[in-house]
Parts: structure tokens; sequence; C-alpha cells
């Protein structure tokens, strides 16, 4: 029998564990060269008196097994508050034992507390086992959607002008 799965509010000395996962995630994402957040940055921004986002922590017999970093969003149209998943992550040696699912049932639980119309996330599209596991949970693909960013110079140049 496995050690059930605890998920907790993250704290602010979580801090460096997040970092660590968020660097497995990337690494997994084969965007690892991407990641400049530092655990100062994290601690800013998750655990400052207006947080930016909110972390829960998975943890299989006292242990890490994951996380998810999510924040709110609002939909015009509904006139509703929404809960965005930026992150999910299981470390690999624990995948197919129930912890993605809970981290996800955790935070639709959440997102209905808090009055939240949908829950929402972006998948990569190459990532089909993930994308398989979205869709067995009921996630309706947006395929008619497509993500805009801008960032550095670009961001930059839009708010110069």
């Amino acid at each position: 029998m496995t050690d059930s799965v605890r998920i907790r509010p993250a704290a602010a000395g979580d801090a460096g564990l997040i970092l660590s996962l968020i660097r497995e995630l990337a690494d997994y994402e084969h965007m690892l060269k991407d990641v400049t957040a530092t655990e100062a940055d994290i601690r800013a921004t998750l655990f400052a008196a207006k947080p930016s986002a909110e972390c829960v922590i998975a943890e299989q017999g006292g242990k890490p097994a994951g996380f998810a970093l999510f924040f709110h969003n609002y939909s015009t149209f509904l006139g509703r508050p929404g809960l965005y998943l930026e992150d999910l992550y299981v470390k690999p040696e624990l995948r197919g034992r129930g912890i993605g699912k809970q981290l996800l049932s955790h935070l639709a639980r959440l997102a209905l507390e808090r009055g939240c119309a949908r829950f929402e996330w972006a998948v990569l599209d190459w990532n089909e086992p993930a994308i398989r596991f979205y869709k067995g949970l009921g996630a309706q693909m947006m395929e008619a959607w497509r993500i805009n960013r801008l960032t550095g110079k670009a961001l930059e140049k839009l708010a110069a002008s």
C-alpha cells in the first residue's frame, strides 16, 4: 500500500522547494534555460502581502511529490472569476499514482468554493501523456484559441508606444 497524499498550501519557507520543482518541470518541458526565477523572486511574488499567485504542495510519505501553481483570472462574458493553473508537476517516479488528479481535484474544489465559473490551463502540444490525462478528466481542448505573449524588448516597445 502506498502512503497517502497530503496537499497543503505552500508557505514562504517552501520557496526553495517550489523553485526546485519549477526547474524539474522546465527540464521536462525542454525549457530549463528559460528559468531565470530565483528563490527570492518566488518568495517575493508568492508570499507578499498581495501575492501574484498561489501554490499547493503534494506530499507523499512526508516528502514532496509535486506542486500546482495557480492564480485568478476573470471572465467578462460570465462576470465571474476563474482559476488558471500555471504549472502542474508530479515527480516522474511518482506519476501514475493519482497525485496529479488529486492536485487538480483540490484546485477544482477551491475554484468552486471561491465562486469561479471555470478552471483553465494550457498544455504543450507535444505532451501527449498530459493531453490524454486532461481529456480523461473531461477537459475540453480549446482548439480555436491561441496564446499570445509579449516579453523582453517586445513588451518594452509596446509599453513605450
